[in-house]
């Protein structure tokens, strides 16, 4: 049986285990993780897969700005264990993390993704075109999604980190000689 659960300390070498077999280090080289690289993810809004005690899945969102006005969500890495793929194990994971984002009162989502996947889940590219990430990235793969209708109109500019202290290993952040880790910000209210 799979549970969807917030991630525990516990679950941070597992996790990280579950993403270098997912992505690899190609994960590290890409636009999304300029965002997360020392940075935590936002509190309480980090999910594990979990099949008795072992991590099958992982989805993180992390506190943003899309351009100047408009804090979001950056939701990702998402990553289901190989074994366990084409169970709806990643789909369970993000309508958990999309219901508890908007449970906390946020107004919108970005990630880089597949608009063949995510489009399931009201990502589009509708309202991201003058948006831009640091570093290379496909800009087509660049979606958003508005939790309260209207929360992504006019965002211009670069998507940056939100303001939030850089990640500590006590917490499952990145520290000295370790690999980075994701961060995902939520845009303000208008």
């Amino acid at each position: 049986m799979i549970t969807i659960r917030e991630e525990l300390e516990s679950d941070i070498a597992p996790r990280e285990a579950l993403l270098d077999a997912t992505f690899g280090d190609t994960r590290f080289a890409k636009a999304a993780e300029r965002l997360r690289e020392n940075h935590l993810p936002a509190k309480k809004l980090s999910f594990i897969a979990a099949e008795a005690a072992r991590v099958v899945g992982t989805v993180r969102l992390w506190k943003i700005m899309a351009g100047r006005v408009h804090p979001a969500w950056l939701l990702g890495p998402v990553a289901v264990a190989s074994d366990r793929r084409n169970r709806g194990i990643g789909a369970r994971l993000m309508r958990h993390a999309l219901s508890e984002a908007q449970r906390c009162g946020y107004r919108a989502i970005l990630l880089v993704g597949d608009v063949l996947y995510y489009g399931r889940f009201g990502f589009t590219a509708e309202k991201t075109g003058a948006l831009w990430f640091p570093g290379s990235y496909e800009k087509h793969r660049l979606l958003g999604r508005e939790l309260i209708p209207g929360a992504l109109d006019g965002a211009r500019g670069l998507v940056r980190v939100a303001c939030r202290p850089p990640a500590n290993p006590r917490s499952g952040g990145p520290r000295r000689g370790h690999r980075p880790q994701g961060l995902i910000f939520a845009p303000r209210a208008m």
